[in-house]
């Protein structure tokens, strides 16, 4: 799963999707009919337990405040090194579509392996409800069950 880059409550508090608002860990969470914990360590092992790891397109960048339209001068992980040396990931979700845009910047798409545009689990992207994102994310789901 690749965001952008963490937001200013996710840097405070060293915790991935740490705004209050973002519907990450519930939707993550409803896609194996689970709720999630308020302890973030056994958020992690959740998902760790269905083969999800996180991580963002970007290591490092500008950016105004938490908005993923205001990055700039992004630098990329090394997103090519970690399918180098996990040959088993068959599938890339990116959380957003600036993710996405930003990772087909900096990387070429390899074959064998899928990837998934999710929407943005982002408050700032509170065009579509909690239920249409939730089915539209059943695609990690299936991703995972395949």
């Amino acid at each position: 799963m690749l965001g952008t880059l963490p937001g200013e409550e996710s840097l405070r508090q060293v915790r991935y999707y740490a705004h209050p608002r973002n519907l990450f860990w519930p939707i993550v969470h409803a896609l194996f009919g689970a709720t999630p914990s308020e302890i973030y360590e056994e958020r992690l092992v959740f998902v760790m337990a269905r083969r999800i790891a996180l991580w963002d397109v970007c290591a490092a960048a500008e950016r105004r405040a938490s908005l993923d339209t205001e990055i700039k001068r992004e630098v990329p992980n090394t997103i090519d090194a970690l399918l180098d040396a996990n040959p088993g990931i068959r599938t890339v979700a990116f959380n957003g579509g600036t993710a996405r845009r930003l990772h087909d910047r900096h990387f070429t798409r390899r074959p064998g392996v899928a990837y998934l545009h999710l929407p943005s689990t982002s408050p700032a992207h509170a065009s579509r409800s909690f239920a249409e994102k939730l089915a539209l994310w059943q695609a990690l789901r299936e991703a995972l069950d395949g």
